[in-house]
């Protein structure tokens, strides 16, 4: 089957010409990925095409527009979050763009491409370890330290920000603009909890409520277990870290884990068959909805927040050398995923 832009996505109005980058956050396509004769489909909201590539860019602009509107940031002051690069990202540019400094906390664990994007949009960059672990907890406590000790600064403390959700109601509206009532299920990862809850927060208020189901990393404590190490970025909630205040278990029908091999390898599966670059913890994400999808409903819609691409992750997840030093290659991933496809349209 050829990947297609779903050909029911009208028109979008946007301006022609626009006069800031952050314009051009939002009004992602929607991609399917796969469909059955019985018109079954899976849909990929590729949120890559936004400024800087991914979804979290929605949230870094909402939350500071919420405290330049309650007071707490103010002209020429000082933004500084924890990340592990796409929050900090956004937050960057739109510093540059709005005047502010930006500091991000920042790990080793984080991909080299992240870290120097950060720098190119004049980021601080403050490490809290020299090893390649992650590590959240340490990030976060330095960077509520560094806010505290200097008055013209805030920490948007993305795991805890309500605004990190409300972000994510244009994604939602984009959605409903789209689809209307079609979307039967919700599938996204689950980090800091803003953009899977706050999507669904808002398709609930806007039409039927879609079946969500969330996944992390094997090693991530948010859907139970002790935890361990893990190389997925950006998503999971590693031992150690309080489980942040936006993950809705209210509005979670279930919660997956997916080891680094299958989404990483079906993010290198996607890329040499079906053209598709997407970022490792995206791979997981759609590994999940392609494993259900043969008991997935006649005419339903799965909708998968694909929350960044891959083309920051040429050195890591789509490096064989990366992989085969933590013993990541799996083949047995892509002649899993070849008969879904087979069975496709």
């Amino acid at each position: 089957m050829n990947m297609r832009l779903l050909a029911e996505q009208p028109t979008i109005t946007v301006p022609a010409i626009v006069s800031k980058v952050s314009d051009l956050i939002g009004h992602t396509p929607l991609f399917e990925l796969i469909r059955r004769a019985d018109g079954a489909r899976i849909l990929l909201k590729l949120e890559s095409t936004n400024p800087t590539g991914s979804a979290k860019i929605r949230m870094a602009r909402q939350m500071l527009d919420e405290a330049e509107q309650n007071g707490s940031l103010r002209p020429a002051g000082r933004v500084i979050e924890s990340t592990s690069g796409n929050t900090g990202m956004g937050l960057a540019l739109l510093s540059a763009e709005r005047g502010y400094r930006f500091t991000a906390v920042v790990d080793r664990h984080a991909s080299k491409d992240k870290l120097r994007a950060m720098q190119a949009f004049g980021a601080e960059l403050v490490f809290v370890s020299e090893g390649e672990a992650l590590a959240t907890a340490d990030r976060e406590a330095l960077a509520e330290r560094m806010a505290a000790d200097d008055s013209s600064s805030i920490w948007t403390e993305q795991h805890n920000n309500p605004a990190n959700g409300h972000g994510y109601r244009t994604l939602a509206r984009e959605l409903r603009d789209v689809l209307g009532e079609r979307i039967d299920c919700l599938i996204g990862a689950v980090g800091t909890g803003g953009s899977l809850f706050g999507t669904a927060r808002e398709l609930r208020a806007t039409g039927p409520a879609p079946r969500v189901i969330g996944v992390e990393p094997v090693g991530s404590i948010a859907f139970g277990g002790d935890g361990g190490a893990y190389h997925q970025s950006g998503t999971g909630t590693p031992p150690g870290a309080e489980i942040g205040a936006l993950v809705d278990y209210t509005l979670l029908d279930e919660g997956i884990k997916v080891t680094d091999a299958q989404a990483f390898n079906t993010a290198r599966y996607l890329a040499r068959t079906k053209s598709l670059l997407v970022g490792g913890s995206a791979g997981g994400v759609i590994w999940h909805a392609l494993q259900r999808f043969e008991a997935a409903p006649p005419r339903s819609t799965s909708v998968v927040l694909v929350c960044d691409g891959g083309e920051k992750y040429l050195d890591t997840v789509f490096n064989d050398d990366w992989m085969r030093e933590r013993d990541l290659l799996d083949d047995t991933i892509a002649r899993e995923l070849e008969p879904v496809f087979a069975d496709a349209l």
